[in-house]
């Protein structure tokens, strides 16, 4: 697929500009104060503690890949629409490039490392090979989350290349400039498709058998209490259904972002088409909303963030009076 990439004709409009500017600013705002808000609450236990938990060092990871994800986002929209000739070059345009597709892999494996984690912690099964694990986890994950920064470095490394080549040719005469310079990137479909799809079926694959087993785990766990009758408000109970409610949210959000990434870097619209816009605001929403979501379903840092609005709430009083 081929897409005509003219330094005049395809900037956007100072009006477009400035909506698509003002959503995904808004949407990466959000994000990132969402996401340094886990980094400052777990950087603090981590101080005060003197040691971080396994799933505080998952989050610290995880919010660490989407604040730089976002910034990137927010560098690639300004730089390709104020400076279209500059971002078209082949060293700028292959660094924002390679540098999305990294950090958007690595939020993912930090992700799916985060879900698998708590089936580990929560899961009730009896099996041996699964309580050994249930022993080591904390051991094993951050050599897990390393290796999982490797990998997705690698697979970003192969994934830009001849990809996205980017052809520039001279054409129409312009007396301001003598030249119009034309920019066409030739995508990769077939490339594309295959390394794109590997690439989120690896992480895929350690987060959906957990949810799976986590699910397999509440309905045995459903049917001990309706034996033993039991009240619903069980402990385990609720951790269970938190837990994929959780995950829940993770899957759905993913899926909508996975979408509308290999719909971006296709490049079957133009840069000004509502799709290519679409895209751009999922790919924005999706580590916003989730990061949001941990917020409100982890009662550590949802009690933190209730104790941040008071202080916040004391210090306008004050500040008022």
């Amino acid at each position: 697929m081929t897409e005509s990439c003219d330094y005049w004709e395809n900037q956007l409009s100072p009006l477009f500009f400035a909506f698509v500017f003002t959503i995904l600013g808004t949407e990466c705002i959000i994000g990132i104060i969402a996401n340094g808000f886990i980094i400052a609450v777990n950087a603090a236990k981590w101080v005060g503690n003197k040691a971080v938990s396994t799933s505080g060092r998952i989050l610290f990871s995880l919010s660490i890949s989407r604040i730089a994800l976002q910034s990137f986002m927010m560098l690639e929209l300004t730089v390709s629409s104020i400076f279209p000739r500059f971002y078209n070059q082949d060293v700028v345009y292959d660094t924002l490039n390679i540098s999305s597709i990294f950090l958007n892999y690595c939020s993912l494996w930090f992700a799916a490392w985060l879900s698998f984690f708590y089936f580990v912690k929560i899961a009730n099964f009896s099996y041996p090979l699964f309580l050994k694990l249930k022993w080591r986890i904390s051991r094993w994950m951050p050599w897990l989350l390393w290796l999982s920064v490797f990998i997705s470095l690698g697979y970003s490394a192969v994934f830009i290349k001849d990809i996205f080549p980017m052809y520039c040719i001279n054409t129409f005469f312009i007396p301001s400039s003598n030249s119009t310079e034309k920019y066409f990137t030739k995508t990769n479909m077939v490339n594309l498709v295959l390394l794109y799809n590997l690439g989120i079926c690896l992480p895929l694959s350690v987060f959906i058998p957990a949810t799976t087993l986590l699910i397999a785990s509440l309905r045995k766990h459903t049917l001990n209490m309706e034996s033993n009758a039991t009240g619903s408000r069980d402990p385990s109970m609720q951790a269970h259904m938190e837990a994929i409610k959780a995950i829940s949210y993770f899957l759905t959000l993913y899926i909508f972002n996975a979408v509308a990434v290999f719909l971006y870097m296709s490049n079957i619209f133009d840069i000004t088409s509502p799709w290519m816009v679409l895209c751009k605001i999922i790919m924005a929403g999706y580590p916003a909303g989730h990061s949001v979501l941990l917020i409100l379903d982890n009662p550590s840092l949802r009690r933190a963030w209730q104790r941040f609005k008071h202080r916040v709430h004391l210090y306008l009083k004050g500040q008022t009076l």
